[in-house]
């Protein structure tokens, strides 16, 4: 448990640092151990991964992938309403600095065109 705890904020501190690469690394240790269980949780470990990855794409300028697999990790956002499970709020603040990045991604996208 103290294990996943630190893995988690070693995720959002990653993002939060674009260190996208990293953040996919962190949650890959926790996600790989349960990969082969069919629930929620696991799936929504699998999208946060998929945000990393998306962020990571982004960067190297490889919008198309990037968006891609933006999408599957939409397609995994909203099972945090279907979990039980003591981390809900740990995933619910992933969600809140994933959305952050994103944002930034838009906002540098508007300055580069202004």
């Amino acid at each position: 448990m103290i294990k996943t705890e630190k893995q988690f904020e070693k995720f959002i501190n990653n993002l939060h640092n674009q260190n996208f690469y990293d953040a996919h690394e962190d949650l890959e240790v926790i996600w790989f151990e349960r990969r082969f269980e069919q629930n929620d949780e696991v799936n929504l470990l699998k999208g946060f991964i998929n945000a990393s990855v998306s962020f990571e794409l982004h960067k190297r300028g490889k919008e198309e992938a990037s968006d891609k697999v933006w999408k599957n990790y939409l397609k995994y956002r909203d099972l945090i309403h279907f979990i039980n499970s003591s981390h809900v709020e740990k995933y619910s603040a992933i969600i809140k600095k994933i959305d952050e990045v994103k944002n930034s991604f838009k906002d540098m996208k508007v300055e580069l065109h202004a």
